[in-house]
């Protein structure tokens, strides 16, 4: 890896750039997308495709204080048993408007707390989705965890209805970080619910931590990470926590100084990846891990790895289409977000039409610029022939790209006739070399620090 003295002349510490999660990032979503231009790009899909579909649940019985996603929290079931009402009355919606023959490639349930739901609305929810939009060969169903909030009935109730993939959070085992952020799981629940997952049959794991929390250190990182390896995870997510509390409220009660500095995050994260690498698993793009058989290894293997709204993914499909509040859909045409309230999401469904409150309809080097820099946070490569040959761009644009990002970062790019090339030692810089290819401005908020 480059000095960090270096790094910290090319602004790795200071710089507050995108997850390039899409692109257009969502900052720049406009209201140019409705919910009459959603419901066309739902009708065009072509009959018989593979699509993706996400659920998402807004719901929590705790808040944790540094999540920064839309949720909302409630001690009753009342809230929930309406809002999954309202995702069946979307459901009709879409099948409404759907082609004939579409099936899932993928189907993920994400929050919030997904399994908050009691065992019936689950079975309700998964059988409205599948009478829709059938499971196709060698799909995915995977379910966003809380090992606080799982039991027996509720996994035999998402076991039954064909849940193939879980995805557990666990951030930080140690005790004193769970208390400053709010979020309380001890080791011992987090490995009852890995075991009695994978006592129903769903070998595939997932499991997210984070770097950057108030009061690691390396000690403490070493220490978390050795036990979530004990759990022996399919694929591991290595996040960045992001202070934001100007966006997120709830961060406010995260005490600022006891954060660690950027070079203690860019240690923390050197420490987990180690970890990891010493395990055997497959370092995926900027932030993942994956054992060797793992769909992730495979697909970066052969040059198919994607990038989505969840992080990396193999999923082939070029459709995702986000379901409940805020849930953000992309076409081929560009992206559609649904209303991010609960209240005027539900308002809209229960009024027949969808909630699409804004989006991004492509436009000029939009897709072109999305694969440069999916390339870049996938293979960190840009491939020139490829590029050439499938998108509507010159040798000499393509070129003068290449050069912009070299003068950004002299010396450190690999440029040659086969393409761009971000070598090993330059790969924490991943993040601001891509951005290097973002045309859009860059000083709109919500964005994380690189490191």
């Amino acid at each position: 890896m480059i000095a960090k003295s270096q790094l910290a002349r090319l602004g790795l510490f200071d710089a507050k750039v995108p997850r390039y999660t899409s692109y257009p990032t969502a900052p720049h979503f406009s209201n140019d997308v409705g919910a009459d231009m959603f419901g066309e790009w739902i009708s065009g899909i072509q009959p018989g495709s593979s699509v993706s579909l996400y659920i998402h649940v807004p719901f929590c019985r705790r808040l944790c204080w540094f999540c920064a996603c839309r949720t909302q929290g409630t001690q009753t079931d009342n809230p929930v048993i309406a809002y999954v009402d309202t995702l069946k009355a979307e459901l009709d919606l879409l099948a409404a408007r759907l082609p004939e023959g579409v099936t899932l490639s993928r189907l993920h349930w994400g929050g919030g707390t997904p399994t908050l739901l009691q065992p019936d609305l689950m079975r309700d929810l998964a059988g409205r989705i599948l009478d829709i939009v059938p499971l196709g060969p060698k799909a995915e169903f995977s379910v966003e965890i809380d090992p606080n909030e799982i039991d027996e009935a509720r996994l035999d109730a998402l076991s039954e209805a064909g849940m193939n993939r879980a995805s557990i959070g666990v951030q930080d085992f140690d005790g004193e970080i769970q208390k400053t952020i709010g979020r309380i799981q001890s080791y011992d629940v987090t490995r009852k619910a890995a075991d009695m997952i994978r006592a129903r049959g769903i070998h595939s794991l997932n499991a997210d931590i984070l770097y950057g929390l108030p009061h690691q250190t390396k000690a403490r990182m070493t220490e978390s990470v050795q036990k979530l390896l004990s759990l022996n995870p399919d694929r591991v997510a290595l996040y960045g926590y992001a202070h934001v509390p100007w966006m997120a409220k709830r961060q406010q009660l995260i005490p600022s100084d006891a954060l660690p500095t950027p070079e203690e995050r860019l240690d923390l994260f050197e420490t987990a990846r180690k970890l990891f690498m010493w395990d055997n698993y497959a370092e995926i793009g900027i932030d993942h891990f994956a054992t060797q058989e793992d769909g992730l290894t495979q697909a970066l293997k052969a040059g198919r790895l994607k990038r989505n709204f969840q992080g990396y993914t193999d999923d082939q499909a070029e459709v995702l289409i986000g379901v409940g509040a805020s849930s953000i859909s992309r076409f081929p045409q560009g992206y559609a977000q649904n209303a991010p309230a609960t209240s005027v999401h539900t308002k809209a469904i229960r009024d027949g039409q969808f909630s699409t409150s804004r989006g991004h309809l492509f436009k000029g080097q939009d897709i072109l610029r999305s694969r440069l820099i999916e390339a870049l946070m996938c293979d960190f490569r840009i491939d020139r022939g490829e590029t050439l040959r499938d998108y509507d761009v010159t040798p000499s644009t393509l070129n003068e790209m290449f050069a912009d990002a070299d003068r950004a970062f002299p010396g450190l790019l690999r440029i040659s006739d086969n393409g761009l090339f971000i070598p090993p030692e330059a790969r924490p810089l991943t993040r601001m070399i891509a951005r290097s290819f973002d045309a859009y401005d860059l000083s709109k908020a919500g964005h994380s620090s690189a490191i």
